[in-house]
């Protein structure tokens, strides 16, 4: 007496083997980034700056690297949402065209603290300065580390003009003269006056 033996579908070969399931999805997960993330390319709204939004100056951009390489980002994100909840207490919501010379941008939904993106101004120098050095002293229930050394850090000038070349290759338009006079610029200055330039100068495009 024979027997009908049926022949494994397609679907039930994917489901059996290993290898040929992990190929699918990654070709999946290709097919899609690519469909969400090629467009953006070539969307205005997100390749050019909106009115008001200049490259970080020299100063700006050692703080922005300090900011980086101290892990704020970890805690801190620059993404206001466009929710009530967030425009509430944040103000106006991100917009792409924020963060063109943003390399990478710090947009993010971790928060330990409070969202960065619109601090520009909100508070004075002074203020920056001694959350810095000692987050306690203006508001006492913070759990934020010190940075006291940022006090007595210099700032590397040649090492930030590398940066601002590197950063004209893929598009922020530093000039050459803007390049040649960056260590001169920052002269002088503390790593924690680098910083507060920085988070000084965060969502002041929009208000």
């Amino acid at each position: 007496m024979s027997q009908n033996i049926e022949k494994p579908s397609t679907h039930e070969k994917i489901e059996t083997s290993n290898f040929l399931m992990i190929v699918l999805i990654l070709l999946v997960l290709v097919v899609g980034g690519l469909v969400e993330i090629v467009p953006l390319f070539f969307q205005r709204s997100t390749t050019v700056a909106i009115e008001g939004v200049k490259p970080y100056t020299a100063l700006q951009l050692a703080g922005r690297d300090i900011y980086l390489r101290e892990g704020c980002y970890n805690c801190h994100s620059q993404m206001i949402r466009p929710l009530q909840a967030e425009t509430l207490r944040y103000g106006h919501y991100s917009l792409a065209g924020e963060f063109v010379y943003d390399h990478p941008f710090q947009w993010g939904s971790k928060r330990t603290g409070p969202d960065l993106h619109r601090v520009g101004g909100k508070y004075n120098d002074e203020w920056h300065r001694v959350h810095l050095v000692n987050p306690r002293d203006v508001v006492p229930e913070s759990n934020m580390p010190a940075y006291p050394w940022l006090e007595k850090n210099g700032i590397d000038g040649a090492q930030l003009q590398a940066n601002m070349r590197a950063l004209r290759r893929v598009g922020v338009p530093y000039t050459d003269e803007e390049i040649a006079k960056a260590a001169e610029d920052v002269k002088g200055k503390t790593e924690m006056d680098a910083t507060i330039a920085y988070l000084q100068s965060l969502g002041l495009a929009v208000k």
